[in-house]
């Protein structure tokens, strides 16, 4: 079943990486939306604050499954932390993958970054519970991004019942 899929990343740092992720799988019988056009995110990050959340929601607007490319600094970005918790909260399947192995570029790979998933906690059973624990995180490279992204946007639907 293809799944329409929002991608989280930080724009300015990793939209290369991101576009290698997009592109490598696009063509394997699933749909994404919510990978924003450079352009487009030029001109909403103009705007105030809830301006860009509106816009964010309407591209999350028909998505099952929001992937979190992970790279040096997404866990610090402000629009990714609001991705995630609208996702969470609209109960949307999500996962996290390391993108800082693929080559930028210019031919070079980055640090890797920090879990965003670890910015965000619930209570759970009267317990406080990181979603770093309840939201997988995957690497590209070493996990072979390319071959499986497929299963894991569609067990995090799964997961989330979608």
């Amino acid at each position: 079943m293809a799944r329409h899929t929002f991608f989280s990343f930080h724009h300015q740092r990793d939209a290369w990486r991101a576009g290698q992720v997009r592109n490598s799988w696009v063509t394997q019988d699933r749909i994404d939306s919510g990978f924003w056009d450079a352009a487009a995110w030029e001109e909403v990050k103009r705007r105030d604050k809830a301006t860009i959340h509106k816009w964010i929601d309407e591209q999350m607007k028909g998505t099952s499954v929001t992937v979190v490319l992970i790279g040096a600094e997404t866990s610090t970005r402000e629009h990714v932390g609001y991705e995630i918790s609208q996702s969470h909260t609209l109960g949307k399947g999500m996962l996290g993958v390391n993108i800082h192995n693929i080559k930028n570029e210019d031919g070079l790979t980055d640090k890797k970054g920090a879990n965003p998933f670890s910015n965000w906690s619930i209570t759970q059973n009267g317990q406080k519970v990181s979603l770093a624990t309840l939201y997988p995180t995957y690497d590209w490279v070493s996990d072979n991004g390319r071959a499986n992204m497929g299963a894991w946007i569609e067990a995090a639907a799964k997961k989330a019942g979608r």
